[in-house]
């Protein structure tokens, strides 16, 4: 089960654009095709800017949910069955366990799965690039693919690299705001 979850984790992200590209590609793609077997007419998934970023939403979240699965998991599994059982004998409801024992305990693996997958999109560039390439036009153009049209297709070193480091600095930011949140006695309540 685990080697299943880790499977779309662990192939290359520029090969999962292309199998999503294909996917929702307009004349032979299999989503068309669906949608053509029960009866609907196909739709112009890379070319129309709100579906291009709907199909693109799509395949980065089957790309990445199988790590976020992964964590969580390991995180379920650090939380001690003598809890629910305490829980269960004070007539705790299974509703009362989860918000008491699971959600609190799974606090720290929530929040290291929500740092890796706020980094990965802001960095974001191999699925789109693979797909749609920015487009179309620059619908759904990533900060990442714009440093790398800034400095390679441009050759603006100077601004590319200024963007580069506001994009560090904006996952950095994100980081520790995380960080700060994981850091805060569970009793606080958020101001």
């Amino acid at each position: 089960m685990r080697l299943g979850l880790l499977l779309p984790w662990a192939l290359p992200l520029v090969f999962s654009g292309l199998i999503f590209r294909w996917f929702f590609e307009y004349n032979q793609g299999l989503v068309n095709n669906a949608l053509i077997a029960v009866g609907l007419s196909p739709l112009p998934w890379l070319t129309d800017p709100t579906l291009a970023f709907i199909a693109i939403c799509i395949a980065i979240v089957w790309k990445t949910s199988s790590f976020v699965a992964l964590v969580l998991l390991a995180g379920l599994q650090t939380i001690p069955r003598s809890l629910y059982e305490a829980a269960e004998i004070d007539g705790a409801s299974r509703w009362q366990q989860f918000w008491e024992i699971t959600l609190p305990m799974l606090r720290p693996a929530i929040v290291v799965a929500l740092v890796f997958r706020t980094l990965t999109a802001i960095q974001t560039f191999d699925i789109p690039f693979a797909m749609t390439s920015g487009g179309p036009g620059n619908a759904t153009e990533t900060i990442a693919m714009y440093i790398h049209k800034t400095t390679i297709d441009f050759l603006d070193l100077g601004y590319g690299s200024a963007l580069a480091v506001l994009m560090f600095l904006i996952s950095i930011t994100a980081t520790t705001g995380y960080l700060r949140y994981t850091r805060r006695d569970p009793g606080q309540k958020a101001h």
